[in-house]
């Protein structure tokens, strides 16, 4: 049978998946195949048993990570359009005026008589 885990606790050690029959089974990580670590939403295939305790999972099999199913559904993104780019305005400052000199006069040659 096929399912998507529904949550996972890798700390724990236990979670369940959604059966494509619509019904919730109990994983525990003695379930998984060796070296696989479970996800939400990952896809996987396991075969169905009643246990001590109800529905469980067992000889669970990674069939897809989930962030590859949730990619794939994703819409491609249009290129957004760039917004215009607003000048900063300017604030006017007031002109601080140079000191005005006076132009100088030229000596006049003193005429000695």
């Amino acid at each position: 049978m096929e399912g998507t885990v529904k949550w996972f606790n890798r700390k724990k050690g236990y979670g369940f998946v959604n059966g494509e029959d619509g019904e919730e089974y109990f994983v525990h990580f003695t379930a998984i195949k060796q070296g696989t670590f479970l996800r939400d939403n990952d896809k996987v295939s396991f075969e169905a048993v009643n246990g001590d305790k109800g529905r469980q999972a067992a000889d669970v099999v990674l069939l897809q990570k989930g962030s590859e199913i949730m990619a794939a559904e994703e819409p491609a993104e249009e290129p957004a359009e760039e917004a215009p780019v607003e000048e900063p305005a300017q604030e006017e400052q007031p002109v601080e005026e140079a000191p005005v000199e006076e132009p100088a006069q030229e000596e006049q040659p003193v005429e000695e008589a």
